[in-house]
């Protein structure tokens, strides 16, 4: 009898164990594969937008930052999801202005005109902005500071020389087109022209009497970069000998600096040598001794020198030499640069030292100019550094993601800063992202900082400037071609940014020289209880405008006598409330446009202050010029200083570093 083949036969409950375990495998892959497209899209870790196919792996990205030898992000940067790596793309200004508006003015007031100047500067900038994200996006180079093609710059000459024909012929300016550096010198051979009858002149009073003066004078100036169209180019060095003298009747030296449209001090050298007590340039006095009228016979004086000296008299001689320029003598003038200042010597001679100004370096002085009553036979620039820095902005940006700017947060800030600056101050952002940028108010995004730049005219300061608000994500740009009078574009674009982007309680305006003790200023601000109006700063009251001269300002830009109170330029704060009253009326084409941003504010302000009273609160703590000890701003700080600041303010001492 045969067996049943039931061998082969799987019982009922085995076959469902079976189902029920492949079942389950079925299920657990797909959830597996419906989670972990869910962990990167919510955020868990690096990985793509919604919507993208794969995910971004999360372990490369952070062999990328230990490979580079770079700063790794912080904890911080690095959870950011994708949408703050979209936040991060630069953004033009939301500044809204119609041109079309101004087309139909017919007035010639100064109201329409410098808002048709503004309308000439935003179709301008239109056409750089468009010019500067093409050339950006021809060449996408590696923002690593470790790029050979970032850090490529083009070589400048070790010296130059020009004949005096090659000379005027370039507008008697020779280019030095990567400044000076400890060392450089350059020599002038030139003769001074006799004088010639002024009825008006500027470098003194025509006496009762007399119809003319008799005048002969020439300046030499080292020169930087113009910055913004219509501004002057900073001086770093005027050098004003006055062969017939001035108001003093002497024949004179004049030495001076203008910084950003300032003039300093102005060194004085008249003849008396300078005090044994006063500091020294390298060691040499400011200002050497020469022979003045009434002090003897400069023949006789030099002949008894030369005799005794002959015959070895030990007592010791003194003797004035002449005032180094004369009428139709030729002269070797030799400009140096030291450690401590710029010196200059006349046939062999040094004649005067002047110290560095804080706010400039020697890079800054990018031409040589001569103008006034002398004839120059040749100019001749040697020890000359190989490049610029402005030319090559690799050189200040730090790439590293240390000093990118935080998320701007989704609520309400307490203090929001906007910085106006120029297109190649690459320098001067970089110290700020360094500094007082580093302020833990600013990192946790209570107080939100924000740098505002308009175009240059040279395509290549766009291009880089584009690409550096790409990487650090702090540069707000109002696409108008920059200008001097249009400057106050700038803060109404702060206004705006400030109330419609990241609606702050109180908005600050300062400049890219200004430090600025970041909770000392909002505590300063929150003197006012409840919700207040408020304009603080450094406030102006009864200030006259000037109806001549560089800073003129005629009856039909201004027919009072008196400006309303207004704050210095360099830091100031207002409400939001103001700040909203300043963009709405901007945008209805109502708002006055002055050539003097700071001016401008006051205005505006006092115009608020009709409808809603402002309290004014005037501290000198917001320093207009340099700084003072337990400042709130410091205005004129150049980069290093900047750093000095911060250092010292971490260290709990509010105090001024007098240093380059």
């Amino acid at each position: 009898m045969k067996r049943p083949k039931l061998e082969t036969w799987v019982p009922l409950g085995r076959v469902t164990l079976v189902h029920t375990l492949i079942a389950v495998i079925l299920l657990y892959l797909l959830f597996m594969s419906l989670e972990i497209p869910l962990v990167f899209q919510t955020g868990y870790g690096y990985g793509s937008v919604p919507g993208d196919a794969l995910p971004r792996p999360l372990i490369p990205e952070q062999h990328q930052w230990l490979l580079s030898g770079e700063d790794g992000p912080t904890t911080r940067e690095a959870s950011r999801s994708p949408e703050r790596r979209m936040r991060e793309t630069p953004k033009l200004s939301g500044l809204f202005f119609n041109e079309t508006v101004f087309d139909v003015i017919g007035k010639a007031d100064e109201f329409s005109v410098l808002h048709k100047a503004a309308k000439e500067a935003w179709v301008a900038g239109k056409k750089l902005w468009e010019e500067a994200a093409a050339a950006a996006g021809q060449t996408q180079p590696d923002p690593s500071p470790s790029s050979s093609s970032s850090n490529r710059t083009e070589q400048c000459p070790n010296s130059i020389a020009l004949s005096g024909s090659e000379f005027s012929a370039r507008g008697r300016i020779m280019e030095l087109p990567c400044g000076l550096t400890l060392g450089s010198h350059v020599t002038v051979v030139g003769k001074p022209q006799w004088g010639h009858s002024e009825k008006e002149p500027k470098i003194g009073a025509v006496k009762e009497g007399e119809e003319a003066v008799v005048v002969s004078q020439f300046m030499m100036e080292l020169q930087g970069l113009k910055t913004v169209d219509g501004e002057d180019p900073p001086r770093i060095l005027h050098f004003n000998p006055r062969l017939k003298g001035d108001w003093s009747g002497r024949p004179v030296i004049e030495q001076n600096t203008c910084y950003r449209m300032q003039w300093g001090n102005a060194l004085r050298c008249e003849g008396w040598s300078s005090r044994a007590d006063e500091e020294t340039v390298d060691g040499q006095v400011k200002c050497e001794k020469w022979q003045r009228d009434g002090d003897g016979n400069s023949e006789d004086s030099k002949a008894t020198w030369w005799l005794n000296r002959l015959i070895g008299w030990k007592k010791k001689m003194t003797y004035n030499w002449p005032f180094p320029f004369s009428e139709g003598k030729l002269f070797v003038l030799t400009l140096s640069a030291g450690l401590e200042g710029y010196h200059i010597y006349v046939d062999g001679r040094h004649i005067t030292s002047f110290p560095y100004r804080t706010g400039f370096v020697l890079e800054d002085a990018t031409g040589l100019y001569l103008n006034g009553d002398v004839d120059v036979h040749s100019v001749f620039a040697a020890s000359l550094p190989p490049s610029h820095p402005s030319f090559a902005p690799q050189k200040h940006l730090e790439m590293f993601s240390r000093w990118q700017a935080p998320l701007l947060p989704d609520g309400h800030v307490d203090l929001f800063i906007g910085i106006l600056s120029a297109g190649n101050h690459f320098a001067e952002r970089m110290a700020l992202r360094k500094s007082w940028m580093q302020h833990p108010l600013i990192r946790s995004s209570k107080v939100v900082a924000r740098f505002f730049v308009a175009l240059n005219g040279r395509k290549e300061i766009n291009v880089e400037l584009k690409k550096e608000a790409e990487f650090f994500g702090d540069i707000v740009i109002v696409p108008y071609m920059d200008h001097y009078e249009l400057v106050v574009l700038k803060t109404v674009a702060i206004c705006e940014y400030g109330v419609h982007t990241v609606t702050a309680k109180y908005i600050m305006k300062c400049d890219d020289d200004t430090f600025v003790r970041v909770e000392t200023v909002l505590k300063e601000a929150k003197k006012v209880p409840g919700d207040g109006s408020l304009y603080i700063g450094n406030i102006n009251y009864y200030h006259k405008p000037l109806r001549d001269g560089k800073w003129a300002v005629t009856y039909e830009e201004w027919p009072e006598e008196e400006y309303p109170p207004y704050a210095n330029g360099p830091g100031y704060i207002i409400s939001s409330d103001i700040a909203q009253f300043v963009a709405e009326e901007f945008e209805k084409h109502k708002l006055r446009l002055f050539k003097m941003e700071d001016v401008s504010m006051g205005m505006w302000v006092e115009q608020f202050n009709n409808s809603k009273p402002v309290e004014y609160l005037h501290s000198l703590k917001f320093c207009q010029f340099g700084c003072i000890d337990e400042y709130l701003t410091a205005h004129y700080q150049s980069p290093r200083q900047m750093i000095c600041l911060w250092d010292k303010l971490q260290q709990g001492k509010p105090q001024c570093c007098n240093m380059r």
